[in-house]
């Protein structure tokens, strides 16, 4: 073989070789992206802390609303108690009489603005005489007595079906002692609730 046709030989050789050898480029897979999942143990922890969050809350709330509910009914109580101890003080007479003396009649205002301001009460206003006389003249005397006390908050405005009335006369002294400090106690009108309303309200000075 000659040099000539040696070197067309291997130049079609390398040119096969090169031809044949370059294989194509394969095409880079796209990533596609990914929803991150939520981990199980961290979805119920959260879940957990939620429902621990809303105890508390609930809690809370249970306890300011009983807290409210005593200290309504502490209010209410409280209010109870000074209408009775004011309704309790007594209109005083003077001997053998039946007329509201002018300084009572304070006594019987405010008692006449317990009342306004609370429509749903009732009271009972009971006459007492001192032991002089006989036991049917200060029974009748105590009758007076409570009608005065009745007809004088009658007066300022006050149902006449709000106020009952009865007398002890003698019979129930507050002093038994026979002196005129003793009697002059035992003359009197003295005031009871018969029936109060669910929350009271006092009345302004």
């Amino acid at each position: 073989m000659t040099s000539a046709i040696r070197t067309l030989a291997i130049a079609a050789l390398v040119l096969v070789a090169a031809c044949g050898g370059a294989q194509p480029e394969e095409p880079v897979p796209q990533t596609q992206p990914t929803t991150p999942t939520v981990d199980a143990d961290s979805a119920r922890r959260a879940q957990e802390e939620a429902a621990r969050r809303q105890r508390e809350a609930d809690s809370l709330a249970a306890a300011q609303r009983d807290a409210a509910a005593r200290s309504a009914a502490a209010a209410t109580a409280a209010a109870r108690a000074e209408a009775e101890r004011m309704l309790a003080n007594m209109v005083h007479f003077d001997y053998d009489k039946s007329d509201i003396r002018s300084d009572d009649q304070g006594i019987l205002d405010w008692k006449f603005r317990l009342l306004q301001a609370n429509p749903s009460l009732t009271i009972r206003i009971s006459g007492h005489a001192d032991d002089r006389g006989s036991d049917e003249y200060n029974l009748a005397l105590g009758n007076r007595r409570a009608a005065a006390a009745k007809r004088y908050l009658m007066n300022k405005g006050i149902a006449e079906s709000r106020i009952t009335t009865d007398s002890f006369g003698e019979e129930r002294p507050l002093d038994t002692a026979a002196n005129e400090a003793a009697w002059a106690a035992n003359r009197r009108a003295e005031f009871t609730v018969t029936a109060g309303p669910a929350t009271w309200t006092l009345p302004t000075p």
